[in-house]
């Protein structure tokens, strides 16, 4: 069976974890040549080990919290915080308590501007 994608203009209900959350789990948003959307569901005590992606990534906690584990620094993200990591920045996310996450992937390529900031 396809695994259901997104679609243009399509709204996606991100549902709280709710009182079965034991049965929750990550979904693929959506995927284009461009960008992905995960809503990543995190276990307390689960770990996702240490991997890279050649994209760039932001991270968004919308429910409960996890600790990324960013080279020799740990980050907890709780409801509400967001976090960018550059392309090819290794991590790894330990779940502090059952969590929801929107992480998205941006694969476009490299910038070559001197400049990425983005309200220059």
């Amino acid at each position: 069976m396809a695994l259901h994608h997104a679609q243009h203009g399509e709204v996606v209900q991100l549902a709280a974890l709710g009182a079965d959350r034991q049965h929750a789990h990550t979904t693929a948003l959506v995927k284009t040549d461009d960008f992905e959307a995960i809503h990543l569901v995190v276990h307390a005590g689960a770990v996702i080990p240490r991997h890279r992606v050649e994209g760039q990534i932001t991270l968004q906690c919308l429910q409960g919290s996890v600790r990324l584990l960013l080279g020799e620094a740990n980050v907890t993200l709780g409801p509400g915080d967001w976090m960018f990591l550059d392309r090819g920045e290794g991590y790894a996310i330990e779940g502090i308590e059952d969590a929801a996450v929107l992480l998205t992937i941006l694969f476009g390529r490299p910038d070559t501007s001197e400049s990425n900031d983005i309200l220059a």
